[in-house]
Protein backbone atom coordinates (compact mmCIF):
# COMPACT_ATOMS: atom_id res chain seq x y z
CA UNK A 1 0.00 0.00 0.00
CA UNK A 2 1.39 3.40 -1.00
CA UNK A 3 1.77 6.07 1.69
CA UNK A 4 0.77 9.69 1.05
CA UNK A 5 2.09 12.43 3.32
CA UNK A 6 -0.29 15.35 3.85
CA UNK A 7 1.16 18.55 5.29
CA UNK A 8 -1.52 20.00 7.57
CA UNK A 9 -4.41 18.39 9.41
CA UNK A 10 -6.99 21.15 9.80
CA UNK A 11 -10.47 21.08 8.29
CA UNK A 12 -8.86 22.33 5.07
CA UNK A 13 -7.09 18.98 4.60
CA UNK A 14 -10.04 16.78 5.52
CA UNK A 15 -11.33 16.33 1.93
CA UNK A 16 -7.81 15.35 0.84
CA UNK A 17 -7.43 12.75 3.58
CA UNK A 18 -10.86 11.30 2.85
CA UNK A 19 -10.22 11.10 -0.92
CA UNK A 20 -6.80 9.49 -0.41
CA UNK A 21 -8.30 6.82 1.81
CA UNK A 22 -11.02 6.17 -0.77
CA UNK A 23 -8.21 5.61 -3.27
CA UNK A 24 -6.72 2.91 -1.03
CA UNK A 25 -3.75 4.94 0.19
CA UNK A 26 -2.18 4.96 3.63
CA UNK A 27 -2.20 8.54 4.92
CA UNK A 28 0.06 10.37 7.36
CA UNK A 29 -0.54 13.96 8.50
CA UNK A 30 1.73 16.56 10.08
CA UNK A 31 0.39 19.48 12.15
CA UNK A 32 0.06 20.80 15.67
CA UNK A 33 -2.59 18.84 17.61
CA UNK A 34 -4.78 21.90 18.25
CA UNK A 35 -7.37 22.12 15.48
CA UNK A 36 -6.10 18.93 13.82
CA UNK A 37 -9.47 17.49 12.83
CA UNK A 38 -7.73 14.97 10.55
CA UNK A 39 -5.83 13.47 13.49
CA UNK A 40 -8.39 10.70 13.87
CA UNK A 41 -8.99 10.27 10.13
CA UNK A 42 -5.47 9.61 8.90
CA UNK A 43 -3.55 6.40 9.54
CA UNK A 44 -0.62 8.11 11.27
CA UNK A 45 -0.49 11.56 12.84
CA UNK A 46 2.65 13.46 13.82
CA UNK A 47 2.27 16.58 16.03
CA UNK A 48 4.89 18.60 14.14
CA UNK A 49 4.63 22.18 12.87
CA UNK A 50 3.95 22.32 9.13
CA UNK A 51 6.91 24.71 8.81
CA UNK A 52 9.40 22.28 10.42
CA UNK A 53 10.71 21.09 7.08
CA UNK A 54 13.67 19.02 8.26
CA UNK A 55 11.76 17.07 10.91
CA UNK A 56 8.95 16.35 8.48
CA UNK A 57 11.50 15.26 5.88
CA UNK A 58 13.10 12.89 8.41
CA UNK A 59 9.76 11.33 9.28
CA UNK A 60 8.73 11.05 5.62
CA UNK A 61 11.92 9.15 4.90
CA UNK A 62 11.19 6.88 7.85
CA UNK A 63 7.64 6.28 6.56
CA UNK A 64 8.91 5.66 2.98
CA UNK A 65 6.23 7.87 1.47
CA UNK A 66 5.30 7.67 -2.22
CA UNK A 67 4.05 11.25 -2.46
CA UNK A 68 3.49 14.47 -0.52
CA UNK A 69 0.89 17.22 -0.93
CA UNK A 70 -1.41 19.74 0.72
CA UNK A 71 -4.46 21.71 -0.32
CA UNK A 72 -5.56 25.27 0.44
CA UNK A 73 -2.51 26.03 2.61
CA UNK A 74 0.07 28.60 1.54
CA UNK A 75 2.12 28.01 4.69
CA UNK A 76 2.45 24.26 4.04
CA UNK A 77 3.34 24.50 0.33
CA UNK A 78 7.10 25.21 0.76
CA UNK A 79 7.41 22.21 3.09
CA UNK A 80 5.67 20.02 0.51
CA UNK A 81 8.14 21.16 -2.13
CA UNK A 82 11.16 20.67 0.17
CA UNK A 83 10.19 17.10 1.03
CA UNK A 84 9.40 16.21 -2.59
CA UNK A 85 12.66 17.74 -3.84
CA UNK A 86 14.85 16.05 -1.22
CA UNK A 87 13.19 12.64 -1.70
CA UNK A 88 13.07 12.73 -5.48
CA UNK A 89 9.28 12.78 -5.55
CA UNK A 90 7.01 14.73 -7.89
CA UNK A 91 6.42 18.33 -6.85
CA UNK A 92 7.50 21.90 -7.44
CA UNK A 93 11.02 23.08 -6.74
CA UNK A 94 11.51 24.66 -3.33
CA UNK A 95 12.41 27.98 -4.99
CA UNK A 96 9.16 27.93 -7.01
CA UNK A 97 7.14 27.18 -3.89
CA UNK A 98 8.76 30.13 -2.12
CA UNK A 99 7.92 32.44 -5.03
CA UNK A 100 4.29 31.32 -4.85
CA UNK A 101 4.27 31.75 -1.06
CA UNK A 102 6.07 35.06 -0.59
CA UNK A 103 4.17 37.89 -2.29
CA UNK A 104 7.34 39.97 -2.53
CA UNK A 105 9.19 37.28 -4.50
CA UNK A 106 6.02 36.59 -6.50
CA UNK A 107 5.64 40.22 -7.59
CA UNK A 108 9.29 40.40 -8.65
CA UNK A 109 9.06 37.21 -10.74
CA UNK A 110 5.80 38.23 -12.40
CA UNK A 111 7.00 41.76 -13.17
CA UNK A 112 10.22 40.38 -14.69
CA UNK A 113 8.10 38.18 -16.99
CA UNK A 114 5.94 41.12 -18.07
CA UNK A 115 2.83 39.88 -16.25
CA UNK A 116 0.60 42.77 -15.16
CA UNK A 117 0.53 43.12 -11.36
CA UNK A 118 0.23 46.03 -8.89
CA UNK A 119 3.11 48.35 -8.08
CA UNK A 120 4.43 47.56 -4.61
CA UNK A 121 6.99 48.22 -1.89
CA UNK A 122 8.13 45.86 0.86
CA UNK A 123 8.38 47.13 4.43
CA UNK A 124 10.38 45.15 6.99
CA UNK A 125 11.21 47.37 9.96
CA UNK A 126 11.19 50.98 8.89
CA UNK A 127 8.33 53.44 9.06
CA UNK A 128 6.92 54.69 5.77
CA UNK A 129 7.41 58.36 4.96
CA UNK A 130 6.88 58.24 1.21
CA UNK A 131 5.42 55.89 -1.42
CA UNK A 132 5.96 55.62 -5.19
CA UNK A 133 2.19 55.46 -5.62
CA UNK A 134 -0.81 57.51 -4.59
CA UNK A 135 -3.54 56.63 -2.12
CA UNK A 136 -5.54 54.48 -1.76
CA UNK A 137 -3.20 51.50 -1.26
CA UNK A 138 -3.58 47.95 -0.02
CA UNK A 139 -1.50 46.79 2.94
CA UNK A 140 -1.03 43.05 3.50
CA UNK A 141 1.41 40.58 5.04
CA UNK A 142 3.83 39.20 2.48
CA UNK A 143 3.12 35.56 3.31
CA UNK A 144 -0.41 34.97 4.60
CA UNK A 145 -3.80 34.18 3.02
CA UNK A 146 -7.51 34.31 3.83
CA UNK A 147 -7.52 38.15 3.90
CA UNK A 148 -5.56 38.04 7.17
CA UNK A 149 -4.01 41.44 7.86
CA UNK A 150 -5.30 42.95 4.61
CA UNK A 151 -6.50 46.56 4.70
CA UNK A 152 -7.31 49.27 2.19
CA UNK A 153 -5.80 52.58 3.31
CA UNK A 154 -7.22 55.90 2.14
CA UNK A 155 -5.55 58.29 4.61
CA UNK A 156 -1.85 58.71 5.31
CA UNK A 157 -2.53 58.77 9.05
CA UNK A 158 -3.71 55.15 8.92
CA UNK A 159 -0.82 53.75 6.91
CA UNK A 160 1.82 52.94 9.53
CA UNK A 161 -0.62 51.26 11.93
CA UNK A 162 -1.86 49.06 9.08
CA UNK A 163 1.73 48.18 8.18
CA UNK A 164 2.48 47.27 11.79
CA UNK A 165 -0.55 44.97 11.90
CA UNK A 166 0.46 43.27 8.65
CA UNK A 167 3.99 42.80 9.96
CA UNK A 168 2.62 41.37 13.20
CA UNK A 169 0.69 38.58 11.47
CA UNK A 170 3.34 37.95 8.80
CA UNK A 171 5.53 34.90 9.37
CA UNK A 172 8.54 36.80 8.02
CA UNK A 173 7.65 40.14 9.60
CA UNK A 174 7.29 41.75 6.17
CA UNK A 175 4.41 43.89 4.95
CA UNK A 176 3.55 44.66 1.36
CA UNK A 177 2.14 48.06 0.41
CA UNK A 178 0.72 47.92 -3.07
CA UNK A 179 -1.24 49.91 -5.59
CA UNK A 180 -5.00 49.58 -5.14
CA UNK A 181 -6.64 48.06 -8.20
CA UNK A 182 -10.37 48.63 -8.64
CA UNK A 183 -12.08 45.82 -10.51
CA UNK A 184 -14.03 42.60 -10.72
CA UNK A 185 -12.53 39.74 -8.70
CA UNK A 186 -12.05 36.25 -10.10
CA UNK A 187 -9.80 33.27 -9.51
CA UNK A 188 -8.46 30.63 -11.89
CA UNK A 189 -8.20 27.00 -10.82
CA UNK A 190 -5.50 24.97 -12.57
CA UNK A 191 -3.56 21.73 -12.19
CA UNK A 192 -0.09 21.15 -13.64
CA UNK A 193 1.74 17.97 -14.53
CA UNK A 194 5.36 17.92 -15.68
CA UNK A 195 5.20 21.60 -16.62
CA UNK A 196 1.93 21.39 -18.57
CA UNK A 197 -0.81 23.61 -17.09
CA UNK A 198 -4.43 22.46 -17.39
CA UNK A 199 -7.12 25.13 -16.91
CA UNK A 200 -10.07 23.73 -14.96
CA UNK A 201 -12.39 26.62 -14.08
CA UNK A 202 -12.75 30.35 -13.44
CA UNK A 203 -14.51 31.41 -10.25
CA UNK A 204 -16.50 34.62 -9.81
CA UNK A 205 -16.16 36.15 -6.34
CA UNK A 206 -18.25 38.32 -4.03
CA UNK A 207 -16.38 40.14 -1.25
CA UNK A 208 -17.11 42.66 1.49
CA UNK A 209 -15.08 45.25 -0.39
CA UNK A 210 -12.97 47.73 1.58
CA UNK A 211 -11.30 47.70 3.95
CA UNK A 212 -10.64 43.93 4.31
CA UNK A 213 -12.08 42.30 1.15
CA UNK A 214 -13.23 39.11 2.87
CA UNK A 215 -14.85 36.65 0.47
CA UNK A 216 -18.58 36.09 0.99
CA UNK A 217 -19.43 33.87 -1.98
CA UNK A 218 -17.90 32.05 -4.94
CA UNK A 219 -19.69 30.94 -8.13
CA UNK A 220 -18.67 28.69 -11.03
CA UNK A 221 -18.53 28.84 -13.98
CA UNK A 222 -17.63 32.48 -14.49
CA UNK A 223 -20.04 34.68 -16.43
CA UNK A 224 -17.12 36.23 -18.35
CA UNK A 225 -17.23 35.91 -22.17
CA UNK A 226 -15.45 32.84 -23.52
CA UNK A 227 -12.81 34.85 -25.40
CA UNK A 228 -11.93 36.76 -22.23
CA UNK A 229 -11.69 33.50 -20.30
CA UNK A 230 -9.24 32.12 -22.86
CA UNK A 231 -7.15 35.27 -22.55
CA UNK A 232 -7.09 34.87 -18.76
CA UNK A 233 -6.06 31.22 -19.06
CA UNK A 234 -3.17 32.27 -21.32
CA UNK A 235 -2.03 34.88 -18.76
CA UNK A 236 -2.26 32.24 -16.03
CA UNK A 237 -0.04 29.79 -17.90
CA UNK A 238 2.55 32.54 -18.46
CA UNK A 239 2.42 33.52 -14.78
CA UNK A 240 2.84 29.92 -13.59
CA UNK A 241 5.85 29.53 -15.88
CA UNK A 242 7.30 32.75 -14.44
CA UNK A 243 7.01 31.37 -10.92
CA UNK A 244 8.39 27.97 -11.93
CA UNK A 245 5.26 26.01 -10.98
CA UNK A 246 5.39 22.62 -12.72
CA UNK A 247 3.29 20.16 -10.70
CA UNK A 248 0.09 20.13 -8.66
CA UNK A 249 -2.76 22.54 -8.11
CA UNK A 250 -2.59 26.31 -8.32
CA UNK A 251 -5.03 29.09 -7.49
CA UNK A 252 -4.56 32.45 -9.24
CA UNK A 253 -6.45 35.57 -8.18
CA UNK A 254 -7.10 38.50 -10.53
CA UNK A 255 -8.87 41.81 -10.79
CA UNK A 256 -10.31 42.89 -14.12
CA UNK A 257 -10.48 46.67 -14.46
CA UNK A 258 -13.00 48.77 -16.37
CA UNK A 259 -10.39 49.35 -19.08
CA UNK A 260 -9.92 45.56 -19.41
CA UNK A 261 -6.61 45.17 -17.58
CA UNK A 262 -6.25 41.66 -16.17
CA UNK A 263 -4.10 42.20 -13.08
CA UNK A 264 -2.59 39.32 -11.10
CA UNK A 265 -3.20 39.89 -7.41
CA UNK A 266 -1.82 36.62 -6.01
CA UNK A 267 -0.96 33.10 -7.13
CA UNK A 268 -0.92 30.17 -4.72
CA UNK A 269 0.96 27.00 -5.57
CA UNK A 270 -1.87 24.98 -4.07
CA UNK A 271 -5.59 24.33 -4.48
CA UNK A 272 -7.95 27.20 -3.72
CA UNK A 273 -9.60 27.18 -0.30
CA UNK A 274 -13.18 28.05 0.59
CA UNK A 275 -14.31 24.70 -0.96
CA UNK A 276 -13.33 25.99 -4.42
CA UNK A 277 -10.93 23.19 -5.22
CA UNK A 278 -12.25 20.46 -2.97
CA UNK A 279 -15.92 20.79 -4.02
CA UNK A 280 -16.89 23.46 -6.53
CA UNK A 281 -14.65 22.38 -9.41
CA UNK A 282 -16.03 18.83 -9.28
CA UNK A 283 -19.61 20.05 -8.97
CA UNK A 284 -19.33 22.40 -11.96
CA UNK A 285 -17.03 20.39 -14.27
CA UNK A 286 -17.23 16.77 -13.19
CA UNK A 287 -13.45 16.64 -12.72
CA UNK A 288 -12.20 15.18 -9.43
CA UNK A 289 -9.62 17.84 -8.56
CA UNK A 290 -8.65 16.11 -5.31
CA UNK A 291 -7.86 12.87 -7.08
CA UNK A 292 -5.83 14.78 -9.66
CA UNK A 293 -3.71 16.41 -6.95
CA UNK A 294 -3.04 13.03 -5.38
CA UNK A 295 -2.22 11.39 -8.71
CA UNK A 296 0.30 14.11 -9.58
CA UNK A 297 1.92 13.82 -6.13
CA UNK A 298 2.32 10.08 -6.70
CA UNK A 299 4.12 10.71 -9.99
CA UNK A 300 1.28 9.70 -12.29
CA UNK A 301 0.71 11.49 -15.60
CA UNK A 302 -2.70 13.13 -15.92
CA UNK A 303 -4.69 14.77 -18.73
CA UNK A 304 -7.78 16.30 -17.08
CA UNK A 305 -11.07 16.40 -18.96
CA UNK A 306 -13.70 18.93 -17.86
CA UNK A 307 -17.29 19.53 -18.90
CA UNK A 308 -19.78 22.27 -18.13
CA UNK A 309 -22.25 20.18 -16.15
CA UNK A 310 -23.78 22.66 -13.68
CA UNK A 311 -23.40 25.86 -11.73
CA UNK A 312 -21.82 25.48 -8.32
CA UNK A 313 -21.00 27.84 -5.52
CA UNK A 314 -20.68 28.60 -1.83
CA UNK A 315 -22.18 31.29 0.40
CA UNK A 316 -20.62 32.14 3.77
CA UNK A 317 -22.49 33.07 6.93
CA UNK A 318 -21.43 36.16 8.91
CA UNK A 319 -22.77 39.32 10.48
CA UNK A 320 -22.67 40.78 6.96
CA UNK A 321 -24.67 37.88 5.51
CA UNK A 322 -27.28 36.74 8.08
CA UNK A 323 -29.53 35.85 5.11
CA UNK A 324 -27.51 32.64 4.73
CA UNK A 325 -28.58 31.24 8.12
CA UNK A 326 -32.13 30.11 7.16
CA UNK A 327 -30.65 28.16 4.24
CA UNK A 328 -28.30 26.37 6.63
CA UNK A 329 -31.07 25.60 9.10
CA UNK A 330 -33.44 24.35 6.37
CA UNK A 331 -30.93 22.90 3.92
CA UNK A 332 -33.01 19.76 3.51
CA UNK A 333 -35.77 21.82 1.89
CA UNK A 334 -33.55 22.70 -1.09
CA UNK A 335 -32.46 20.01 -3.54
CA UNK A 336 -29.73 22.35 -4.80
CA UNK A 337 -27.91 22.47 -1.45
CA UNK A 338 -25.11 19.90 -1.37
CA UNK A 339 -23.74 20.72 2.08
CA UNK A 340 -24.43 23.29 4.78
CA UNK A 341 -23.05 23.90 8.26
CA UNK A 342 -23.10 26.55 10.95
CA UNK A 343 -19.64 26.48 12.51
CA UNK A 344 -20.11 29.24 15.10
CA UNK A 345 -23.23 30.42 16.92
CA UNK A 346 -21.92 34.00 16.87
CA UNK A 347 -22.22 35.99 13.66
CA UNK A 348 -19.11 38.16 13.63
CA UNK A 349 -18.02 41.27 11.75
CA UNK A 350 -15.48 40.28 9.11
CA UNK A 351 -11.80 41.16 9.11
CA UNK A 352 -10.56 37.83 7.68
CA UNK A 353 -11.92 34.50 6.45
CA UNK A 354 -11.61 32.91 9.89
CA UNK A 355 -14.37 35.22 11.17
CA UNK A 356 -17.04 33.51 9.04
CA UNK A 357 -19.58 31.35 10.87
CA UNK A 358 -20.86 28.79 8.35
CA UNK A 359 -21.48 27.99 4.72
CA UNK A 360 -23.88 26.68 2.10
CA UNK A 361 -22.52 24.76 -0.91
CA UNK A 362 -24.83 24.36 -3.90
CA UNK A 363 -25.09 22.78 -7.33
CA UNK A 364 -27.78 23.91 -9.78
CA UNK A 365 -28.16 22.80 -13.38
CA UNK A 366 -28.88 25.94 -15.40
CA UNK A 367 -28.22 28.95 -13.15
CA UNK A 368 -26.78 30.24 -9.90
CA UNK A 369 -28.62 29.26 -6.74
CA UNK A 370 -29.46 32.74 -5.52
CA UNK A 371 -29.26 33.85 -1.90
CA UNK A 372 -29.51 37.67 -1.73
CA UNK A 373 -26.64 38.46 0.63
CA UNK A 374 -25.68 41.69 2.30
CA UNK A 375 -28.62 43.48 0.73
CA UNK A 376 -26.05 46.05 -0.34
CA UNK A 377 -24.29 47.43 -3.38
CA UNK A 378 -21.20 47.70 -1.15
CA UNK A 379 -20.42 44.06 -1.85
CA UNK A 380 -18.02 43.56 -4.75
Amino acid sequence: MKTLAIIGASYLQRPLVERAKQMGLRTICFAWSQGAVCKDLCDVFYPVSVTDREEILRLCRKEQIAGVCTIASDVAAPTVAHVAEQMGLTGNSYEAALRAHDKHLMREALAAAGVDCPKFVVVKDEKISDLPMSLPVIVKPSDRSGSLGVQKIEHWSDLNSAVEEAQRVSLSGEALVEEFIEGREISVETISCNGVHYALQITDKVTTGAPHFVELAHHQPSSLPVDQQERIYAITRRALDALGITNGASHSEYKITKDDRVVVMEIGGRMGGDFIGSDLVRLSTGYDFLQGVIEVALGETIAPQTQRIAHSGVYFLSAVTPEVLPFILHAGDYKEIVAAEQTDSELKPLTCSADRSGYVIYQKKDEIFSIPIGGSADLQ
